[in-house]
């Protein structure tokens, strides 16, 4: 019964969702044409809090845990498992005062309103993974803008979406080549559970009422560790609060 009453909230949903994107993507264009990186900036973080609010339609909740203060003005490197894209909204959001920079795939910068705007105008990355040279290059300019303006960067080690909330292994490659080029910054983890049920029955139809949660664990100094060590110890913290039920 559940599922048969999500396809009309589903159609609404997708429909406002729409049409965020759209309106948005026009005023990321004014912010940044006009007031450059700043009013591109603000008008990214509305755009993201007006996501967390068409997805209410589908009776979506949110719990964003931070369990410390995160250090402040030292570059930062998030590290999540990765659900679904509704993982990223409520990052961006409430992280919005580290300036999140993004590690995404290229097909992700063309076509999509606002989404695609939003990562070819910013300071985040867009890689070719079947370019591994071209995209270790892009990684380590983006560490060093990170480490000279304290910004932070959001990777997501395991590569691609978990579809039942089962993490997957992390890659390794993209973690280290950070943690070289930001030795004076922090780890970030963050556990998210949940948002995989968004789409459990793929992208149409949505799930309802769904519990999305994100966990924000104590930061982790990158000089006292070796870089094996830094990705083992982020892995575990991550993956052992992860729920697939």
């Amino acid at each position: 019964m559940l599922k048969i009453i999500s396809y009309p909230i589903s159609v609404l949903f997708y429909l406002c969702f729409a049409s965020t994107l759209v309106v948005f993507h026009l005023g990321q264009w004014v912010g940044f044409i006009f007031f450059g990186y700043k009013g591109h900036k603000k008008v990214v973080d509305a755009l993201n809090w007006t996501i967390l609010k068409v997805l209410h339609i589908l009776g979506t909740r949110f719990s964003f845990t931070i369990e410390e203060k995160i250090p402040e003005n030292v570059p930062l490197i998030i590290v999540s498992n990765h659900q679904t894209t509704w993982d990223i909204p409520s990052i961006i959001w409430h992280l919005r005062k580290l300036h999140p920079a993004f590690i995404a795939k290229k097909e992700l910068g063309r076509g999509i309103p606002s989404i695609s705007y939003n990562l070819t105008h910013g300071a985040s990355i867009l890689i070719d993974r079947k370019k591994p040279l071209q995209a270790t290059q892009q990684i380590i300019d983006l560490g060093q803008y990170a480490a000279k303006n304290n910004r932070s960067v959001v990777i997501f080690p395991e590569g691609t979406r978990s579809k039942d909330g089962t993490p997957k292994a992390f890659k390794v490659r993209g973690l280290k080549t950070l943690f070289e080029q930001m030795p004076g910054g922090y780890v970030v983890p963050i556990t998210v559970n949940n948002s995989w049920k968004l789409q459990k029955h793929g992208f149409f139809p949505m799930g309802l009422g769904v519990h999305l949660k994100h966990h924000v664990h104590p930061a982790i100094k990158i000089s006292d560790h070796t870089p094996q060590e830094l990705v083992i110890d982020t892995e575990q913290i991550i993956t052992k609060n992860i729920v697939t039920k």
